[in-house]
């Protein structure tokens, strides 16, 4: 397996189980108080400081098992990168929208960083998916 696939496995494990956390954290509420009162900000902070954490302690730890490979990166490698990159970053895109409809509905700001959040993890999630299906079943560019 190519570092940058083990790269892209490690981001989509991070994202799928920080954001799990933290639905489990925001969703555990105390019972009685509404979904928009629940204590999201500090959850949510913590959240992504961690899979920040994790995300490079996973990269040192493949760097650190795949010595000889760690820096090595053919063209496939970049294209595959960037292909998953793009697909991947129209998810922010979706979220910016969807922040700023929110916003301008005048939504609680609990609705508005969740729906920020979640279009970060789903960029995340969706950009490493198709690096992994890319080298598992072969990078075909458009």
């Amino acid at each position: 397996m190519a570092v940058e696939e083990k790269r892209a496995w490690s981001m989509l494990v991070v994202a799928v189980g920080s954001y799990a956390v933290y639905l489990w954290v925001v969703l555990g509420r105390p019972a009685g108080v509404a979904l928009t009162r629940a204590p999201y900000a500090g959850a949510l902070l913590w959240t992504v400081g961690l899979s920040i954490a994790a995300s490079i302690a996973a990269h040192i730890a493949i760097a650190a098992f795949s010595p000889k490979e760690a820096n090595v990166k053919d063209q496939r490698d970049r294209e595959i990168h960037r292909f998953g990159e793009y697909v991947g970053q129209s998810f922010v895109v979706i979220g910016g929208v969807a922040g700023l409809l929110l916003a301008m509905a005048e939504a609680a700001p609990f609705w508005i960083a969740n729906a920020i959040y979640l279009a970060f993890v789903l960029s995340s999630v969706l950009g490493s998916v198709v690096k992994v299906i890319s080298y598992r079943f072969g990078f075909h560019p458009w």
